[in-house]
């Protein structure tokens, strides 16, 4: 799990090391942000990325107690990028913050390789305790636009986040999580770790209006069958029909 793959990933690897993990991180961009034209591009004018590389020299201070020094270098990246990470956070290889702005991760976040945050992103504590008390997100997870993902909990691996999710609990792995508070839905089709990035941040599916619809077509059909004929009352609400719109006096504006 993620826990697992962070312990390597942010052990001091010396300036090479530090020069790799910043190849990968533009090779990640590339990869993910169809508005990238260039490696040069990504290097100079991505915030997301100098985010996370003004973290790693932060984070190897605090690892060493240096963490006055360290908690000023974040926050000096906080200002320059509008992304704030705590020295404290282990954040893996491949990560990648896409506009960036808004994203907080706390001090006792681990995030794993491959990880793609979209802006507005926290990753939050619930706790007063000086212990871990912020996510764990696993390898290839993506976390949508506004997502709040608060608490020591654990996000599986290959899972995907949609956009103002609030989760507060754990996830498995290749699951999606959608509204407030979070729902899990288990994934028909597994992402697997050869599989593209999945970026789909935004497809949401509605559990709970296709629940709604589908008891308040079986009540029609069931008033149908009291009555036996169909009859229309125009005060009850009637499931989607056309277009997927709603209908019912109470939605007259």
């Amino acid at each position: 799990m993620a826990t697992q793959s962070m312990t390597a990933a942010t052990k001091p690897r010396g300036l090479i090391g530090y020069f790799a993990m910043i190849r990968r991180d533009v090779a990640s961009a590339l990869e993910r942000d169809p508005a990238a034209r260039s490696s040069l591009e990504i290097f100079l004018l991505y915030p997301g990325l100098h985010a996370l590389w003004i973290h790693r020299i932060s984070h190897w201070l605090w690892i060493r107690k240096i963490r006055l020094l360290a908690r000023w270098i974040s926050q000096l990246a906080r200002g320059l990028t509008g992304i704030e990470i705590h020295p404290g956070a282990q954040i893996g290889t491949g990560v990648f913050i896409d506009h960036g702005m808004g994203v907080v991760v706390g001090e006792t976040a681990i995030i794993g390789n491959d990880v793609t945050l979209y802006h507005g992103v926290t990753l939050g504590g619930t706790s007063l305790s000086k212990g871990k008390r912020h996510p764990t997100i696993g390898d290839r997870v993506t976390i949508g636009a506004g997502a709040k993902v608060l608490g020591n909990i654990e996000i599986g691996a290959d899972s995907r986040i949609g956009a103002n999710a609030v989760v507060v609990k754990p996830v498995p792995e290749n699951s999606v999580v959608i509204g407030v508070p979070g729902q899990i839905v288990k994934r028909s089709q597994p992402h697997r770790a050869t599989d593209a990035p999945d970026l789909n941040h935004s497809s949401l599916p509605d559990i709970i209006g296709v629940t709604l619809k589908e008891l308040l077509q079986r009540v029609d059909e069931l008033e149908d069958q009291i009555e036996g004929h169909a009859v229309h009352h125009p005060h009850h609400i009637h499931a989607p029909i056309i277009n997927d719109s709603w209908e019912g006096i109470d939605f007259e504006i």
